[in-house]
């Protein structure tokens, strides 16, 4: 992977918070949901509720595809990620506490004070790895988009 296009992804993870996760429903039909997410390098975590749709879904099918993007008034200045992926879930206990962690760093408790998060065992817990990764850039071009392969 080119070194340039790694960074502008990794600066791009670490900017934003919120990630739109697309699961495949028993029916077939594509579901889309806002999640929070902490990421290290390319690898990102989510969690869901234990008996979420997500949570269902995931343990069905276990391919997700997401975006990290923000709103701009500039149509030109249009960023942001999109990723074909694999989420299993975190079943060790040590590591859920990890990630339960990287999670509330993500969302600074300065500016979410009383912000508690749930303890790994009451929440489903997914590792995110990245098979395809488009990255937008309309300051290149509009709908400019980098594919890589990881």
């Amino acid at each position: 992977m080119d070194q340039a296009l790694k960074a502008k992804i990794l600066t791009l993870l670490e900017q934003h918070r919120i990630m739109t996760v697309a699961t495949v429903r028993p029916d077939g039909w594509p579901q889309a949901t806002t999640v929070g997410y902490a990421s290290e390098g390319l690898t990102l975590y989510f969690l869901c509720g234990l008996n979420s749709q997500k949570a269902k879904n995931l343990a069905l099918d276990n391919r997700l595809s997401f975006t990290v993007d923000h709103g701009t008034e500039n149509v030109m200045q249009i960023s942001g990620l999109s990723m074909a992926a694999y989420a299993e879930p975190v079943t060790d206990h040590r590591e859920g506490e990890r990630i339960i962690q990287l999670l509330a760093k993500k969302y600074d408790a300065k500016v979410n004070v009383g912000m508690v998060m749930p303890p790994p065992d009451a929440v489903r817990l997914f590792r995110v790895t990245p098979i395809v990764i488009s990255v937008l850039d309309y300051s290149k071009g509009f709908a400019h988009t980098d594919l890589v392969e990881c």
